[in-house]
Formats: C-alpha cells, structure tokens, sequence
C-alpha cells in the first residue's frame, strides 16, 4: 500500500504552482507529498503546517513554515484521509492532528486528499470517528455523543494533541448524513474538533494505484 500512497502523493504535485504558499497536512501518505516538495523546496514560498510532525519533516527538506495568520487565504491544501465517500466527505484524525488539518482545509481554496484505494468507503464510520476534547470534558463529552450517535466513544490513553487535548474514537457509527452528524457534535459542549470533513470537503481526491485515479 505504500506505493499507492506514493503515487497519489507524486500526482498532487501536479497541483502546486511556482511561488505558492501550500497547506500541508499529516501523515504516511504526506510524509510522500513532502519528501516530493523537498526535491525543489525553493519552487514554493512556503508550507503552512498541520502538525509538529509535518513541519519537522518540512524544516528537514529546507522548505520555510509559515504562521497561517501571517498566510492568509491558502490557494492549496494536501493531505491525506482515513476514509473517503463517493461525495469526498472525509474522516480524518487518526494521527490527532485533526482540528488543525481543519482548520487549514477551511482557509484553503483547494483541498486536495491523497488516499490509498483501501481509504475508499461507500458509507462513513467504519473507521473510528476521531473527536478532540478539552480533558476535563472527556467524560461528559463521551456521554453525549452517546445519546447523539448510538457509538461508543473510547478514550486514545496516551495521546494528547498538538493543542493540549485528549481524543476520543467513535466506534460503531454508520454516517449516513454526515454534515448533520458533524454540526451536532460541534454543539457538544467540550469538543475541540470533530474529525468529519463533511462542511468542507475535498474538493478533489486522488487514489492512489498503478494508474493514480483523480475523483
């Protein structure tokens, strides 16, 4: 699968303009995305950053990080997802990056998610859904995604986010709508993020293959 992800990365290049400034996201198939910006890392102005893990990547290829305040409006963001449906609508957050990754999704003019064909679902929630929580909320917070969703919330001990936050993984959830799901659990009273990507979709995928395929 590693290849997959390697050529969905290498046709997202195919994306980026001279100058730019690109919005990078988090994860194996990005570390690709950034080791194939870091071949010219001077082609680009600058990366703005998703993760602690993105930009050390990025520093080490000499490719500057900006401040997404001091960026402004992204004409690019990449990056990758833990399940896609046929609409784009995403679940990401599996390496807890995910109210960042939204963040810059939502500053962006173009979202453009590199996925392997396994990531490929027709129906989201087989993949835990991620949702990031104030630590003192983690208890109330499980609770009421309970009565809103009927999935069982797990607690991801161990890990704590970029932000200083806890994750909660939803398991046993079939999302059939997912922008309703996602602005209900944006209510819920603790919760940083939730890792649906459904407001803001991608606004192109590429799957990666022998022949990459571009949605």
């Amino acid at each position: 699968m590693s290849e997959a992800k390697r050529r969905a990365a290498e046709k997202a290049m195919d994306h980026v303009e001279d100058g730019m400034v690109v919005g990078v996201g988090t994860g194996s198939t990005v570390a690709y995305f950034i080791d194939a910006l870091g071949r010219d890392p001077h082609r680009i102005r600058g990366a703005v950053s998703s993760s602690e893990q993105s930009t050390q990547r990025l520093r080490a290829h000499g490719i500057e990080v900006l401040d997404l305040n001091t960026a402004g409006p992204l004409p690019l963001y990449v990056d990758g997802a833990d399940e896609c449906d046929p609409l784009k609508r995403l679940i990401k957050g599996g390496g807890a990056a995910l109210t960042r990754e939204k963040i810059i999704a939502q500053a962006s003019l173009r979202f453009v998610c590199i996925i392997d064909p396994a990531k490929q679902v027709d129906v989201l929630g087989r993949f835990p859904l991620p949702v990031e929580v104030v630590p003192m909320a983690r208890s109330l917070v499980a609770r009421e995604i309970v009565a809103l969703t009927g999935g069982q919330p797990v607690w991801r001990e161990g890990v704590v986010t970029d932000n200083g936050n806890w994750i909660l993984d939803v398991h046993g959830l079939r999302i059939t709508d997912p922008p309703a799901v996602e602005a209900a659990l944006n209510q819920v009273v603790g919760v940083v993020s939730v890792g649906l990507f459904a407001r803001r979709p991608a606004d192109v995928v590429i799957v990666g293959g022998d022949v990459p395929k571009v949605l």
